[in-house]
């Protein structure tokens, strides 16, 4: 299993959680709690507490003029709670 996160989940509700050291991330639909743990404090460097998933359901959307309905692919999200460090979603360059 090469990558298991696809990136942060960067939405106005995940940002307001970071105070209480919740993260937001997508990640593959194959992944378990255990993987995603190993795979955050592989990349990140910090020690997770906890690790709760959620699967969304892909919706459908009308697009282009036309107006032709498209459907978004599901999704599994990943909500971690870190015990010690923090990620920064926004790094400086």
């Amino acid at each position: 299993m090469k990558n298991i996160l696809i990136k942060p989940l960067v939405t106005e509700k995940v940002t307001q959680k970071v105070k209480d050291r919740v993260y937001g991330f997508v990640v593959t639909p194959h992944a378990n709690k255990a993987q995603i743990k190993t795979a955050l404090e592989k990349s990140y460097g910090v020690t997770v507490s906890a690790v709760r998933i959620a699967k969304r359901k892909g919706k459908v959307r009308r697009l282009g003029r036309r107006r032709i309905p498209t459907a978004f692919p599901d999704r599994k999200v990943a909500y971690v709670t870190l015990r010690s460090g923090e990620i920064d979603l926004f790094p400086k360059a």
